[in-house]
């Protein structure tokens, strides 16, 4: 009987994971916000939902196959895109996740979110200085030189989006995986209304601040349906 039911929680988790794969694949197709050469999408912030839920092995299983399918679909970067955007789904989801997974209150996904901004920044940041040179054809100083006028100020803005959809999406995606059976009822502590409430504000302030670094100070316009 437990085997039965230990096989039954395991095929649900796949389902679970499978699903936000897909959600976060349709994501990076129909939502691209470009900056030049870098584009934005919302993918991360799913998949650190979902490692939120399942643990960071989901969260970087889940940053291996969302990436590896953009490569194999649409992506016009090649395997410089594919690395990279693992590098970046990676390392802002399972930071998240890994906090989250020792700390399970909002605070603990508060804390995750934030640890999940600052290894974000510093993880891309060397990634273009070690990566970028290599694929792009130019030299390391010329991506040195971009950092505080493009690169640092973008991986901010994005990892600081992407947190903030996390606050704000956390509680809808609890109710649907719990309405579909995907998840225990008891998979989440029910944070009181007041928490509830001062969370959605700072989401929302901490998007428009994003929202508007990223159009007045990045110069980006949003584009979406990829083309």
């Amino acid at each position: 009987m437990k085997n039965s039911n230990d096989r039954t929680v395991h095929i649900k988790k796949l389902c679970a994971v499978a699903m936000f794969c897909a959600i976060a694949f349709i994501v990076s197709f129909c939502f691209p916000i470009k900056v030049q050469f870098l584009t934005f999408d919302a993918k991360d912030a799913v998949i650190a939902i979902g490692g939120m839920f399942f643990g960071p092995i989901a969260a970087l299983t889940m940053s291996v196959i969302v990436p590896f399918l953009e490569f194999l679909s649409f992506s016009e970067t090649g395997l410089y895109g594919l690395i990279m955007n693992f590098l970046s789904s990676a390392a802002f989801s399972v930071s998240a996740s890994l906090v989250y997974k020792y700390k399970r209150r909002m605070s603990g996904a508060v804390l995750g979110l934030a640890a999940s901004i600052v290894a974000t920044v510093c993880i891309m940041m060397l990634a273009n200085v070690f990566v970028t040179p290599y694929y792009m054809g130019v030299s390391r100083d010329d991506v040195i030189s971009l950092i505080p006028t493009l690169l640092l100020p973008f991986n901010a803005t994005k990892s600081v989006l992407n947190a903030s959809l996390v606050l704000l999406l956390y509680k809808p995606f609890t109710t649907a995986l719990k309405a579909t059976r995907l998840v225990p009822r008891s998979a989440s502590k029910k944070a009181s209304p007041v928490i509830t409430v001062i969370t959605v504000v700072c989401a929302v302030i901490l998007l428009a601040a994003a929202i508007f670094i990223y159009t007045h100070v990045l110069g980006g316009s949003f584009s979406f349906f990829a083309k």
